[in-house]
């Protein structure tokens, strides 16, 4: 912000001195000022930030300098104007050109370079001063709020409150073509006033330019394909398919696939399907009733799923938005409605009647069949598990092991022996056998019987953290869940009342903050810091079951981070991370590039990307994150350990980012190639001895306290 000048006395203030011999032609400064890539140009003057001067041509900067050699103030002001037809240079106070969208013009000097003379004008005490628009084309765009000036200007060329110029170079002009608009400012944002009534100058809202052109499938169709909805027999309908991509490459895998929309598609009529998708389609409906309607038709031509996706996160305040309605119009006159996660599930349940699960920020599958629905939820709380090792020889065992070998996967899968009719070679085996039990028997004497009953109960925890979370939303009754988890639950528990009462005891065990504190910090997986932990995602159905309970309250209801591949437990505030470090296998320390943070106390969501921050958080110690059956552990083991030889996590504080560990990594001499820790070829070789001392100092120690 410019300082005010203030001169004498409020009255114009003229002063006189000798002529000026070393004027430059004022066409020269008129052409230097025409080829300036900054400041603003109009037909007689040319208007720059008095922070940006330094990167004028160089003869502007000397013509200047003349002015304010006989005008000093001029130092203290906000802009410049060159005038373009005489031989005057003016310095303009705006004290709140930083803070104020429209900021009014306080005082001024001009300075005469042909007669020196100099000139104040003082605009403090007037009703209706000059005021000024545009402000990012005064600055350059490295200045700080540069993103925020344009988005503005952005924002009210979309209105049109721009277009024409004469009579709101004034605030009570200004304000005039505000109010004719229907439009108010609040700081740097354009808010659209309540009732107003204006319908010849509401927006032309242009839909269609909302759609994007994209080169695969959109991401909740991939994502009900990577749950595996997209069967054999599978229909596809994409209801506002904008460019028909998603229908092209559904088509591709040979699957029924067909798509409508009211630009593109308008005479492609719509049809039922299996599987419908509303692909961010109610998010750019900027009529409430349409957007309700849209919903509704495409519920209507669902069979089995349909795939809901919209906008959730206001990540736009630097590309030029303006309040309009429920939502806000972009720069390219597109209408955006923005939900919050939980809000978008509240639409949806309550237009439909439903109980959406939400798959990923901003993506909702709603199933037609209820035990359907339920089915998916179980199957995502589910744990992988790895069949027992065969550790005796049986020679009945090894006769059948090929037949047996479909009834240890069930087992292995479920938690428990299949029901009747479950298992596709039930004939054969009971016909070997006598019975699936007798056939399981001969399993048991060839394995070891715990790793049986810990794969039980297993599947015993999947259905309670399952169980529990349906507390969130209503509690289904049993008729109404697929055939194998009602099989699940008579075999796993007796009962389904059994299994409920589990499930509460559970739930309730949330409420006990030392209880998850207490689990986070005694876990013998992940990371324990002293306010969280920190988990692979591969690793989470490996946790403690309150765990995996307390995390499911956030991705049960929001939805987890897509792609994500770190989650972290905060102990200090009952918040769950979900971060996502794209080199996570490649490179020995990868850096974060995304994070969503969901308070578990009014599930509010926090996202914040890294892409182009100069210093992003990086991560250590990947071993610890993950469990020993990871993809080569043994070598993040390995470089974990000789990383802490070596000292680089004595300074964990001051490790976190990336400018501090690579500092780090200059103080101990250090670079790291293909996981491993190496010398830098330029590094002081006295250095270089000491370091080596205190790794082997750190060695000797902590074999100490191995043997100890």
């Amino acid at each position: 912000m410019s300082a005010m000048f203030t001169p004498d006395n409020s009255e114009n203030i003229v002063t006189e001195t000798c002529v000026n011999s070393d004027l430059i032609e004022i066409n020269i400064i008129a052409d230097y000022c025409q080829k300036s890539t900054a400041g603003k140009l109009l037909p007689d003057a040319f208007y720059i930030h008095i922070l940006a001067l330094h990167i004028l041509d160089p003869l502007l900067q000397k013509y200047e300098r003349l002015a304010r050699d006989v005008a000093p103030q001029g130092a203290k002001a906000t802009l410049v104007k060159f005038s373009l037809s005489k031989a005057r240079i003016s310095y303009l106070f705006y004290p709140d050109f930083d803070i104020d969208p429209h900021p009014a013009l306080h005082t001024s000097i001009q300075v005469d370079l042909n007669t020196l003379a100099v000139s104040y004008r003082d605009y403090r005490d007037s009703e209706n001063p000059p005021i000024l628009h545009r402000k990012e084309t005064f600055v350059t765009p490295d200045y700080p709020l540069y993103e925020q000036f344009a988005a503005l200007t952005q924002a009210q060329e979309a209105l049109g409150l721009l277009d024409n110029t004469r009579g709101i170079g004034t605030r009570d002009g200004w304000l005039r073509r505000l109010e004719t608009h229907g439009v108010e400012i609040h700081g740097h944002n354009l808010i659209q006033k309540k009732n107003h009534v204006a319908s010849n100058l509401t927006p032309k809202i242009q839909r269609h330019k909302a759609a994007i052109v994209r080169h695969d499938l959109s991401r909740p169709v991939r994502l009900a394909w990577e749950a595996g909805l997209f069967t054999q027999e599978t229909t596809f309908f994409d209801y506002g398919c904008g460019h028909g991509g998603d229908v092209r490459r559904i088509g591709e895998m040979e699957f029924t696939s067909a798509g409508w929309d009211p630009y593109y598609s308008p005479h492609i009529p719509c049809t039922s399907a299996d599987i419908v998708n509303l692909g961010f389609v109610i998010n750019v409906i900027e009529d409430q009733s349409e957007r309700r309607e849209a919903l509704v038709k495409a519920w209507e031509l669902t069979q089995r799923v349909l795939l809901v996706s919209a906008q959730v996160l206001i990540a736009d305040s630097k590309k030029g938005v303006v309040a309009y309605g429920d939502g806000v119009i972009t720069n390219r006159n597109t209408f955006q409605k923005y939900y919050e996660q939980e809000e978008l599930k509240i639409y949806i349940d309550q237009v439909l009647n439903v109980d959406a699960i939400p798959v990923a920020l901003g993506v909702y599958f709603v199933f037609r069949d209820e035990a359907q629905a339920q089915l998916f939820r179980a199957s995502r709380f589910r744990s992988r598990a790895t069949t027992p090792k065969v550790r005796t020889s049986v020679k009945r065992f090894a006769e059948y092991q090929q037949l047996l070998q479909p009834l240890m996967a069930f087992v292995t899968e479920r938690g428990r022996l299949p029901g009747s009719g479950e298992l596709e070679q039930e004939e054969p085996i009971c016909a070997e056998f006598g019975s699936l039990r007798r056939a399981f028997n001969v399993i048991l004497q060839a394995t070891n019987p715990e790793e049986w009953e810990a794969i039980a109960q297993q599947r015993r925890q999947d259905l309670m953290v399952y169980l529990a979370l349906c507390q969130f939303s209503r509690r289904p009754k049993f008729a109404t869940l697929a055939p194998e988890v009602q099989e699940d639950i008579l075999g796993l528990f007796g009962s389904y009342k059994q299994a409920w009462l589990q499930a509460d005891e559970m739930l309730h065990s949330l409420g006990n903050t030392e209880l998850i504190i207490e689990h986070c910090q005694n876990s013998k997986i992940g990371k324990v810091f002293s306010s969280s932990l920190w988990v692979h995602i591969s690793a989470l159905q490996s946790l403690d079951p309150i765990l995996r309970l307390y995390e499911g309250c956030a991705s049960r209801t929001i939805g987890r981070l897509e792609a994500a591949n770190v989650i972290k437990f905060h102990t200090k505030k009952p918040k769950i991370s979900y971060l996502f470090y794209p080199e996570f296998d490649t490179e020995a320390h990868p850096l974060l590039l995304k994070a969503m943070e969901v308070d578990l106390r009014d599930l509010h969501v926090t996202y914040r990307e890294y892409d182009t921050a100069d210093d992003p958080p990086i991560l250590h110690c990947k071993d610890a994150l993950v469990t020993p059956d990871y993809y080569q552990y043994e070598k993040l083991v390995r470089l974990t350990r000789q990383e802490e030889d070596w000292g680089l996590f004595d300074d964990w504080r001051n490790i976190g980012n990336l400018s501090g560990w690579q500092r780090c990594l200059r103080e101990h001499c250090a670079e790291i190639k293909h996981h491993k820790l190496t010398w830098m070829k330029d590094a002081d070789p006295y250095k270089v001895k000491l370091l080596k001392s205190a790794i082997n100092n750190r060695r000797k120690n902590r074999h100490k306290v191995t043997e100890d």
